[in-house]
C-alpha cells in the first residue's frame, strides 16, 4: 500500500481518506514505479514513448486539446515551472500545473490554478482508465500519472499547461506533446545510470525535448552541454534563446523576505525590477528562465503585462527549495539532491547565515553521487545527523554514516526523519542553524513532521 498520511500538508487540518481514494492510489502504485525502484532496475530500456502513445490514443489523445509550455533540466525546473503557472494565473489564464514529485499527497502532481486534482475526480478518471491501460503491457506508474494529468487538464478546460518533465526529455512520458515553447534549465550529471555518465549525453536526452520549429530558452549551461543543445535546435529550426546572452539578469539586493533583481532583454533595452519570495541566487536564474519563456508565450498569442509578471514572481508558492520553517533558531528545509544542488546550497547558508553552525540533517537516495556531496557540505557542517526516508530507493543511514568518515564534523545516526529533526533542533541553541537536504524525500517528511508538531 502506498504510504499516505491523514493529515493536510501546510495545515495539519486532518483530511479524510476515503477506502475508494486509498484504492486509487493503491492501483495507480501497483505498476512499475521506476521512481521508487532500485538502481539496478533504472536502465534505459525501460524508457520508451511507444507505450504512452498508444496509451493516449486509447484516451483520445487529451494532451493535444490544450497548448502547453514543456520543462526540462537537472536543476530548477520545477521553480521556472512554478514561476510560469504562478504568473499565467495572475493574467487570469486557468492554468495545469504538473510536476513531481509530490511533497505529502499525490493530487499536488497535477494542479490548477494551485488547486490539486480533487480526490473525488481522481477516482473517477481511475475507473476510466482501467479498460485501456489493461490493454498496454508494460505501463508505468509515472505514464498513468502523466495520462491523468492530461486527461485532468483537458477535462477542466484549462487554457495552458505548465508541464515538467519527470526524469530525462526524449523519453521522458511527458515527451508526447507539442508545446508552444520548450524550456531547458540548467543541466548537471543526474540519474547516470539512465541518461548517460557525460555532460553531452545529458544535454542530448535533456535536448529530446525540443520539437520542429518551436522555440527553446536555454538557461547558461557549460561549454559541452550548449554545443549539443545549439546542434539539436539547429536540426529542428527552433530558435534558441539563451538566458545570460540573449537575457540578462542582475541581483540587487535579498533578506529572508525574498530577492530583488532586474532583467534585461537586449542590450539597449532598459531594464525591469522583479521581486521573488524564493531564495538562493539561483532563484534569481530560475526567474530569468521563466521570464524568457513568458516573453515567447506572449509572441504566440498569451497576452502578458509587466505588472502579471511582477505579481506572479512575487506570490509563487515552490516549498522545500531553501524553505524558512523558522527563524530563531533557523530552520531551512531543502531538495538539495545533487553536488551542483549542494554547492548552491552551501552558498546560499554562507550569504544568510555566515556566522552560524550548520546541523545538517541528510539522508539520499542510493543512486546519488554521495561522495560529491559530502565534498561540498561536510566542510561546512558542525553536526551531521543522518536518516532516512521512508523510500524503497533510501540510503541505509548507518552507510551513510560510515561514508561522512574523515571530515571532521560529529556524526550521529537517526533513523526516523522525525525524530532526525528534534534531534537537531534541540542542538541548534543559540548559535546553530538546522538544514535539511539530501533528498526531496526527506525534505517532505521534515516538513510533514514540523507542521504536524506546529
Amino acid at each position: 500500500m502506498y504510504p499516505l498520511s491523514g493529515k493536510d500538508k501546510i495545515t495539519g487540518m486532518n483530511k479524510e481518506i476515503s477506502p475508494e481514494y486509498q484504492q486509487a492510489l493503491d492501483y495507480i502504485y501497483s505498476f512499475v514505479d521506476f521512481s521508487r525502484t532500485h538502481q539496478e532496475n533504472l536502465s534505459p530500456e525501460n524508457f520508451d514513448l511507444s507505450r504512452m502513445i498508444q496509451f493516449m490514443e486509447l484516451m483520445g489523445s487529451p494532451q493535444d486539446d490544450f497548448p502547453t509550455l514543456h520543462i526540462a533540466g537537472s536543476k530548477g525546473k520545477g521553480s521556472v515551472s512554478a514561476f510560469c503557472a504562478s504568473v499565467l494565473q495572475k493574467a487570469g489564464y486557468q492554468v495545469g500545473l504538473y510536476t513531481s514529485p509530490h511533497l505529502r499527497d499525490f493530487e499536488e502532481r497535477i494542479q490548477i490554478n494551485q488547486q490539486p486534482m480533487p480526490r473525488e475526480l481522481l477516482v473517477s478518471y481511475i475507473e476510466e482508465i482501467k479498460p485501456a491501460v489493461s490493454r498496454i503491457q508494460g505501463l508505468t506508474t509515472f505514464e498513468i500519472m502523466t495520462g491523468l494529468g492530461f486527461l485532468h487538464f483537458s477535462r477542466q478546460g484549462v487554457d495552458i499547461a505548465v508541464i515538467e518533465v519527470g526524469l530525462g526529455g526524449r523519453l521522458d512520458a511527458t515527451n508526447i506533446i507539442t508545446p508552444q515553447v520548450s524550456v531547458i534549465t540548467s543541466l548537471y550529471l543526474d540519474h547516470i545510470t539512465i541518461l548517460g555518465d557525460t555532460l553531452e549525453q545529458i544535454a542530448f536526452e535533456k535536448g529530446g525535448i525540443i520539437k520542429p520549429g518551436v522555440p527553446v530558452v536555454l538557461a547558461p549551461q557549460e561549454k559541452s552541454a550548449l554545443g549539443v543543445i545549439r546542434e539539436i535546435a539547429r536540426e529542428n529550426q527552433a530558435r534558441l534563446v539563451e538566458v545570460g546572452r540573449d537575457l540578462t539578469f542582475k541581483p540587487l539586493s535579498r533578506s529572508l523576505a525574498g530577492q530583488v533583481f532586474e532583467i534585461r532583454a537586449g542590450e539597449s533595452q532598459s531594464g525591469f525590477e522583479f521581486t521573488i519570495p524564493l531564495l538562493g541566487q539561483y532563484q534569481i536564474l530560475n526567474a530569468a528562465t521563466a521570464y524568457a519563456a513568458l516573453d515567447l508565450l506572449r509572441e504566440k498569442g498569451f497576452p502578458l503585462n509587466t505588472e502579471d509578471i511582477n505579481s506572479g514572481f512575487g506570490e509563487v508558492n515552490w516549498p522545500a527549495r531553501f524553505e524558512v520553517l523558522r527563524v530563531h533558531p533557523p530552520l531551512i528545509v531543502d531538495s538539495a539532491h545533487n553536488p551542483a544542488s549542494i554547492s548552491k546550497l552551501r552558498e546560499t547558508i554562507d550569504d544568510f547565515f555566515p556566522e552560524l553552525d550548520l546541523i545538517l540533517i541528510f539522508g539520499i537516495s542510493e543512486d546519488k553521487q554521495l561522495d560529491g556531496m559530502l565534498k561540498e557540505i561536510l566542510p561546512r557542517t558542525t553536526l551531521l545527523i543522518t536518516t532516512q526516508a521512508d523510500h524503497p530507493r533510501a540510503m541505509d543511514p548507518d552507510q551513510l554514516a560510515r561514508r561522512a568518515e574523515g571530515y571532521e564534523c560529529e556524526v550521529e545516526v537517526v533513523p526516523v526523519v522525525s525524530e532526525a529533526l528534534q534531534r537537531g533542533l534541540s542542538a541548534a541553541g543559540k548559535r546553530g542553524l538546522v538544514v535539511v537536504s539530501g533528498s526531496i524525500f526527506v525534505a517532505a517528511s521534515a516538513r510533514i513532521a514540523w507542521f504536524e508538531e506546529h
